[in-house]
C-alpha cells in the first residue's frame, strides 16, 4: 500500500496509481469504529458506489459486504478492503473520502473533481 501526504498529520490510503479514490485516517478510523459499532467483522469491507438518486442526479452509497464482486476495484486501506464497481469508478476517480465534524453535524465528506455541481447537503452531485 502506497501512502501519500496530504497535509500536516492527514494521510491518505489507496493513493496507487490506479486507485479510484482515497481514504483519509479520519475516514479510515471512523469506517472501522462504525464497522465494530454494528457487530459487523472484521472480514467484511466496504463497498463504495455512485447511483442515480438525489437532488443533484446522482449519489453516493457506502455499505459492508463481505467479498468483492467480479470486476470490482480492490483497494487495501491501511487492512480495510474497499470495493468498488468500473461504473462507480469512473465517476469517483479522484475522489478523497474524509470524515468531518461540524456546525451541522458529522459525517462523511466526498472531495470529488468530478462533480460540477452539488446539493445543498452535500450527499448528491451532477457531473
Amino acid at each position: 500500500m502506497e501512502t501519500t501526504t496530504q497535509a500536516p498529520n492527514s494521510e491518505t490510503h489507496g493513493a496507487g496509481a490506479q486507485d479510484p479514490l482515497t481514504l483519509t485516517d479520519k475516514a479510515l478510523q471512523m469506517i472501522k469504529i462504525t464497522r465494530e459499532q454494528e457487530g459487523i467483522e472484521a472480514a467484511f469491507g466496504l463497498r463504495v458506489a455512485v447511483r442515480g438518486g438525489g437532488c443533484s442526479g446522482m449519489e453516493y452509497a457506502l455499505d459492508f459486504e463481505r467479498e468483492p464482486r467480479e470486476n470490482d476495484f480492490v483497494i487495501d486501506c491501511d487492512g480495510l478492503q474497499v470495493y468498488i464497481d468500473a461504473i462507480s469508478a469512473r465517476y469517483l476517480q479522484g475522489t478523497q473520502i474524509d470524515y468531518v465534524l461540524g456546525t451541522t453535524g458529522a459525517g462523511f465528506k466526498f472531495n470529488n473533481p468530478n462533480a460540477t455541481g452539488s446539493c445543498g447537503c452535500g450527499s448528491s452531485f451532477s457531473v
